[in-house]
């Protein structure tokens, strides 16, 4: 009997995962996802700047891959049938599950925020995006952004350059840019002023509303929008069918990606709680996330063919942003994701990261890792 396996989200992780397991094992390799693209997350703030992306149509991906594509949004899992329901009351069952469908922004936290508020986590956030930042420049209007983290700031970065007459406040938490070095801290700064980004360190939002964003200590900044980018949350099915997770809703998995309550599903990506074999908790990221992928592949092909599933080992280089298109951060970072004092800056950084985006989408489209009955042909692998 064909071994059925269920690969949910077609991001980085779920893509890498479902094209290397279809090309590593002999298995009915199914791929479910809510679009009919693969969208570049990593690059949605230049789309939200009015630039044009590739378009990458699933069905020209995982043709060659002999991977069955379904569109379609997930609309419950049942860990105890083995099943999944997409929406129209479609249902797949499953022998093995891939859980990848990632995070969005968490817009229910502080109150007004899913009602006023833009954000950048998907392709539809990104066009809405560009659309009002476009209407608010001709107007010299105010953009206030909310969330002091990469995303947060490649938004700003990327919007206040393309658009010089629109005005960028960003509001950061109580340590801000405290995950960066002494050096990347100052050159991030150096960038804002540059740019002439307002940032407003320090600040604790406690509403949303439509012409200002309401901080703690009970002070309003006036904006004509606000875009939220402080956090991610992951959707609710995996707690819904009772696998174990943590508070924030994230499958608990083993070093292997495998669930720690439900053998028969993996997890990986940001929807994964993971923590490296020797290594440090993997943070939300693309870096994290494609080595998750490709150790649960591997970990799905071993128990097939009857191998014993390795552990992941994976440690952290480095951390990539984009600070407009002529200017970025690279921050060198210890294995346990801690910055080191050495970064890359300007121009030379710019183009690293965009090697890096370039190379993980290639990755992921072509994925030439892993032969046959989980046979190693030459390349190499992100993934260890």
């Amino acid at each position: 009997m064909t071994h059925r396996i269920v690969v949910l989200g077609a991001g980085y992780a779920g893509l890498l995962a479902a094209r290397r397991i279809a090309d590593g094992v002999d298995a009915r390799v199914t791929l479910v996802n809510a679009a009919d693209e693969f969208v570049e997350r990593v690059r949605l703030h230049q789309a939200a700047a009015g630039q044009r992306l590739n378009r990458w149509p699933l069905e020209d991906i995982v043709r060659e891959a002999g991977i069955e594509l379904v569109v379609g949004r997930v609309t419950g899992v049942d860990a105890e049938r083995r099943e999944v329901v997409v929406d129209g009351g479609h249902v797949l069952g499953y022998d093995k599950l891939v859980y990848a469908l990632g995070s969005h922004a968490d817009v229910e936290s502080v109150p007004g925020v899913a009602r006023h508020a833009l954000a950048v986590a998907t392709a539809t956030d990104a066009a809405e995006l560009r659309l009002r930042a476009a209407e608010l420049a001709a107007r010299g209007g105010v953009l206030g952004i909310v969330g002091g983290g990469s995303t947060g700031i490649e938004a700003a970065t990327e919007l206040a350059e393309t658009y010089p007459d629109l005005r960028v406040r960003l509001l950061a938490g109580p340590e801000p840019l405290g995950w960066l070095s002494p050096k990347g801290r100052a050159h991030v700064r150096r960038v804002f002023d540059r740019l002439g980004i307002e940032s407003t360190p320090g600040a604790l939002v406690s509403e949303v509303r439509e012409d200002r964003i309401v901080l703690a200590d009970g002070s309003d900044v006036d904006v004509d929008a606000t875009l939220w980018s402080a956090g991610f949350r992951v959707p609710g099915f995996a707690t819904e069918a009772g696998l174990e997770c943590d508070g924030s809703g994230r499958i608990r998995v083993d070093a292997s990606m495998r669930s720690v309550s439900h053998p028969d599903v993996y997890a990986v990506g940001d929807a994964a709680r993971a923590r490296a074999h020797g290594g440090p908790e993997l943070r939300m990221s693309c870096a994290a996330g494609l080595p998750m992928a490709g150790r649960a592949a591997r970990s799905i092909i071993a128990e097939l063919t009857g191998d014993t599933p390795k552990p992941l080992r994976f440690r952290y280089y480095n951390l990539c942003m984009s600070l407009g298109r002529r200017d970025g951060l690279i921050q060198f970072v210890h294995g346990d994701d801690t910055p080191r004092n050495a970064v890359l800056t300007g121009r030379t950084a710019a183009r690293y990261k965009e090697t890096i985006v370039r190379g993980a989408a290639w990755v992921v489209r072509r994925s030439p890792y892993v032969g046959r009955r989980g046979k190693p042909v030459p390349g190499g692998s992100l993934a260890v």
